[in-house]
């Protein structure tokens, strides 16, 4: 269930950047309220996770995958850059991630 737990809290963590990008210096409400809710959705589902993961391992699960996650979601909607390098790297930054989970 923990595992779960830092899953969801990587995906709520790709939620509340995608919704940073929106809120305009905290001046538009539903951006900002959406950035807000889902960062404490993100750390409340990592604080659960750390119960029974390692700090380390957890810490390192959320962020590559609220940073892969960011970067595929800038690569699909907001037609950012996706160079051949930068998709090499994001192929191994995924591949460090289940790395982790498959040596936990």
């Amino acid at each position: 269930m923990a595992w779960a737990f830092l899953i969801a809290a990587g995906v709520f963590e790709i939620a509340a950047t995608t919704a940073f990008r929106f809120v305009d210096g905290f001046t538009r409400v539903v951006p900002t309220l959406a950035f807000v809710l889902t960062g404490i959705a993100s750390l409340y589902c990592l604080n659960r996770a750390v119960g029974e993961i390692p700090i380390g391992t957890a810490y390192a699960v959320w962020t590559g995958v609220g940073a892969a996650g960011t970067v595929l979601v800038g690569l699909a909607f907001f037609s950012e850059p996706s160079g051949t390098l930068r998709l090499a790297f994001l192929l191994v930054l995924i591949g460090a991630i289940i790395g982790l989970r498959l040596t936990a």
